[in-house]
């Protein structure tokens, strides 16, 4: 599945973790991406890959 959402264009981002110690490792922070049925330009249904901060702030109307 796409990592990148097809409204914003929001994907994966590259940052640290640090442990108490303070050993560091490198990590990603994914976008969480759903697979969801909305309504395209036309009013026809079709599947998206959608992050969440879409769906919540109205940016796509569901099929």
């Amino acid at each position: 599945m796409s990592k990148v959402c097809e409204i914003c264009g929001k994907g994966p981002k590259a940052g640290r973790s640090i442990s108490h110690s303070h050993k560091v490792s490198n990590r990603t922070f994914a976008p969480n991406i759903q697979r969801i049925t909305i309504a395209d330009a036309n009013g026809k249904p079709r599947k998206a890959n959608v992050c969440t901060s879409c769906i919540k702030a109205g940016k796509v109307t569901k099929a």
